[in-house]
């Protein structure tokens, strides 16, 4: 099992459009997928309380490149955020990490 963290770092303001998305459309498509959350956050303390955190579980790289690319072009998706950003930006900037547990790792 492998991990990819995701940061959102919003347009100011635009951080409940984009949690308003994720919980309305995104998990949805996601499940249509099989793409597998491992959990959201919001910054409480740090650097910006506009960014989204989160991790997805993949089983290979070869499953997170099958899984995401169907994802990303799936036209109820693309449909979903052009109207989701009719009021306008809502991400700035993402940085994506895949990770992998250490052999000390509670999470595997």
């Amino acid at each position: 099992m492998i991990y990819e963290m995701r940061i959102y770092r919003c347009v100011p303001g635009r951080l409940p459009a984009l949690l308003k998305r994720f919980e309305t459309v995104t998990l949805k498509l996601w499940e249509k997928h099989g793409i597998k959350q491992a959990g959201f956050f919001t910054t409480l303390i740090g650097e910006s309380n506009q960014e989204l955190t989160y991790f997805l579980a993949w089983d290979s790289l070869a499953d997170r490149e099958a899984k995401w690319g169907k994802f990303m072009t799936d036209p109820d998706w693309m449909k979903a955020r052009a109207e989701s950003e009719a009021d306008g930006q809502i991400v700035g900037n993402i940085v994506s990490q895949i990770l992998t547990p250490t052999a000390f790792s509670s999470v595997k």
